[in-house]
């Protein structure tokens, strides 16, 4: 394989997917193929009981500085609506999100990691918002999600200037969830990662929709509470001071009930 294609890298371990952006003749810029292929594997993830959290960063020093301006010139391509349809994919995966930035984050870049559940960022970060350099109008899906994260001034901030940001204006602002020293990305990542591993894949999966918006299921999640196993298990844990072992796992698309390991 010829390391520098543009591609989507992933691997799974230890109950974490994660997966790679890398593009490195371009600071890890998305191309039209990386946009299509992302939903797809997320897909695949998402149906491999082996995951419980996702990972999303970047290769080398760069998260993603965004999409490859190339693909502009081809409206064939609808680079647009290709980054829509990825960054609500990742944001509807049904499992814990976290992104690891460093480096650039910007325009795309900005999109895919908004979209994930949690922002850890290496101290030195940039973040930006571009769309206002390219006379691009930002679609209403991610502004709105950028709203939510960062309240309007910042996002209108972001939207109207196009500047960057460092790491302590996006934490000030709410983009990023936590700054690390440079070096210690990884270990926390990866610390975290392995915490939210071995906790209820059940409160996880009602806590992310219910925190989406989601108001009609209530009734859904405590009939799968109670079918669970999975609040037994946890309070006997707690008594008997010990890891519980929680079995429950979200159904795969088109799949029937709820399943729960032996």
């Amino acid at each position: 394989m010829d390391r520098t294609e543009p591609r989507l890298e992933h691997a799974v371990a230890d109950g974490v997917a994660t997966v790679v952006i890398s593009n490195p003749a371009k600071r890890n810029a998305m191309t039209a193929a990386m946009w299509r292929a992302l939903p797809v594997l997320l897909a695949e993830l998402a149906a491999d009981p082996a995951v419980g959290v996702l990972v999303l960063t970047g290769a080398g020093d760069t998260f993603c500085a965004g999409a490859d301006i190339s693909s502009l010139r081809d409206p064939a391509h609808d680079p647009q609506g290709l980054a829509v349809a990825a960054e609500e994919a990742l944001a509807a995966f049904p499992l814990p999100t976290l992104a690891a930035v460093r480096g650039y984050c910007v325009g795309g870049g900005s999109q895919l990691a908004a979209a994930c559940d949690l922002r850890f960022a290496a101290e030195g970060a940039l973040f930006g918002v571009t769309p206002a350099k390219l006379g691009i109008v930002y679609p209403s899906s991610s502004t709105r999600r950028l709203v939510a994260l960062t309240g309007p001034a910042t996002a209108k901030h972001l939207l109207f200037s196009g500047e960057l940001i460092d790491t302590g204006r996006a934490l000030r602002t709410g983009l990023v969830d936590e700054v690390l020293p440079a070096g210690g990305l990884d270990e926390r990542v990866t610390a975290y990662a392995r915490t939210l591993v071995s906790r209820s894949r059940l409160t996880q999966a009602a806590a992310k929709e219910f925190a989406a918006g989601r108001t009609d299921r209530d009734g859904h999640w405590a009939a799968q509470a109670r079918g669970s196993g999975d609040t037994a298990e946890g309070v006997a844990a707690f008594l008997e001071r010990r890891a519980p072992r929680f079995t429950w796992r979200a159904q795969a698309p088109g799949a029937g009930a709820a399943v729960t390991e032996g």
